[in-house]
Parts: structure tokens; sequence; C-alpha cells
């Protein structure tokens, strides 16, 4: 049971945001409960064995043990054991087929993130996912490479992602904020620091928001940014990266067209600023190891400063 608070970014299985969520955590209190009887019931058998003096009456001592360290222990496990099954359809049921639908594709190590926005059209982003809150959401899970886990405590339960195959979860938030998902399945070297931001907005923010997602890459405005752009086409960023609007079309990479948007990089490991970007593109693994982006080291103070300053104005 995962508990960890990172500023105003919830990781709490136990502070529920989702329907989904709270019916796990009601779970856990639930089970809690009966551990504690259980474990009551033994430990008073015990004590009262080892402190009251003489022998003890066969009859009453054959009561006790078959009472409280077998019959009472079988009857709450089987209740816990019922009441959870008695859960699990609630939990997998499917979202209904008119809501939000969402792909998502775990690879090393990092999430890319597709909205569905019509029949045939889909608009990518990358390492956060945006939900309205009170509307239940369904996502469609693949890997592009070894099983990841989609997990984001906070909202409900997790699904492994597989190789070949489709998977899916429904998650209902029900309660606007931040929150954080992590692969909950051991895949390599930054498993640890594979995460993403989870937001959940109202309904108009998020509608706002998914219509300005759908549009190209602002022109960069300043001399600076104006070189970034021409620098990121120089530097080859294009043959792994996709900017919607110009002619980088890399796939292998995540889609940068509004990244100055973001709210974290290096998928959720730090706070998306200009210090934190320098360092990313010029000591990459040192940031990250084993992420499959090369380090450029060549470049000088003003070219990254120019880099920097183009990608900010990617929102």
């Amino acid at each position: 049971m995962t508990f960890l608070l990172l500023g105003d970014i919830s990781q709490s299985t136990l502070d529920p945001a989702g329907v989904g969520a709270e019916r796990i955590a009601e779970l856990f209190h639930w089970m809690l409960s009966g551990g504690v009887l259980i474990w009551l019931i033994v430990v008073g058998l015990a004590v009262y064995s080892v402190t009251v003096p003489g022998r003890h009456r066969p009859r009453l001592t054959k009561t006790l043990v078959i009472g409280g360290g077998a019959v009472f222990p079988t009857l709450v496990l089987t209740s816990l054991l019922c009441y959870a099954l008695a859960m699990l359809p609630a939990l997998h049921q499917p979202a209904p087929k008119t809501g939000l639908t969402i792909d998502v594709s775990g690879v090393r190590w990092w999430w890319r993130i597709g909205y569905r926005t019509g029949e045939n059209e889909r608009v990518e982003t990358a390492n956060e996912v945006r939900l309205p809150v009170d509307q239940a959401v369904e996502f469609k899970l693949h890997s592009e490479d070894v099983i990841h886990s989609f997990w984001i405590p906070a909202l409900g339960g997790k699904v492994d992602m597989i190789p070949g195959r489709e998977t899916r979860l429904k998650l209902h938030p029900n309660r606007v904020g931040r929150f954080r998902g992590v692969c909950a399945e051991y895949c390599g070297t930054a498993h640890a620091q594979m995460a993403f931001d989870v937001i959940v907005m109202q309904q108009a923010d998020f509608d706002q928001w998914l219509r300005d997602q759908q549009q190209d890459a602002r022109e960069p405005a300043g001399e600076a940014a104006v070189r970034g752009r021409e620098l990121f086409r120089r530097k080859g960023c294009g043959a792994c990266h996709t900017i919607r609007g110009t002619d980088a079309g890399g796939r292998v990479g995540p889609d940068l067209t509004h990244f100055g948007g973001r709210l974290s990089l290096g998928a959720g490991i730090k706070t998306n600023d200009a210090d934190n970007l320098r360092r990313w593109i010029s000591r990459t693994h040192d940031v990250k190891p084993g992420v499959q982006m090369p380090a450029f080291k060549s470049l000088s103070d003003r070219e990254l400063d120019s880099i920097v300053a183009y990608l900010e104005q990617l929102n």
C-alpha cells in the first residue's frame, strides 16, 4: 500500500479522489479491521494460556482454541473475501461508449498519451494525463517494449500493459487536483523514474485545454526562440520528436508540440523549468540513468539557452 505526498501531488490509495479508489480504500479499512480483530483474539488466547495459573479445563480450552483460533478467523476472512469479490464487477465495468477514451502506451521509460477527439482522430501528448472531474474515462493501455503497469493510486486500481495486447481501465475522478501516476511493474533501469502527472480539472477547463492541444505549435517569438527552432532542426531533434506544424515528425520520443505547458519533464521526475531543461538536454543520463535520449554535451551555453527558449514557448 503506497502512501506518498510530494508537495501538492498526492500518490496515496488512502486519500482517494476517484470512485474506484474510494471502494479500494473502503476495502482496505474493512480488511484492517478484520485483521485487528483476529489478532486481538489470537493474542488474547495466547496471553490467557500463559497467565492463568493452574490446569485449564479441557472443555473450555477446546472451545476457545477452536472458536477463537479457527472458526472466528475463518468467518471473518470468508466475509472479507465475499465483500471483495462483490466489489469487482463495479470496478471492472467499462466506461460509457460516449465518454472520453485515452490511449496510453508504456515506453521505456516514459508514457505516450493519446486523446481520441473523433472517430479516426486523436491528439498526442506525453507524460501528463488531464481528466475532467465527475466523468468516467476509459484508458486503453498498450506497451511498446516490455511489461509495464499503469497506476494512479489516488484514482483507482492498476492494470498491466502487455506487449501485443490491449488492456483497459475505467477511472472516475471525483475531486479536482494534481495527482501522481507511476509504473507499478519493474521494467528496467529507470523504472523508479517512470512517473506521470495527473491533473483533474473542471469540465470547461478540460474542454479548453483539449482544444488547445489540437492546435499546431505556435511560431516562436524573440530572437533566441527563433534561433532555438533552427538549432532544433539542425541538431536532428526532429528525427525522434514531433512538433506539429513543423517538419519535425519523429516517433521515437515524446511529442513536444505543447511541451512548454507541461508541469514536469523526464516522465514526472523534474519540474518543467529552464534550469532543469538545460540539465536534461546537456546531461541527460545524469538526470535519468538508462534513458535512450542522447545527451547534447557539445552545445554551447548560447545554443542551449536558445533551444530552451524555443521549447518553453511550446504551450
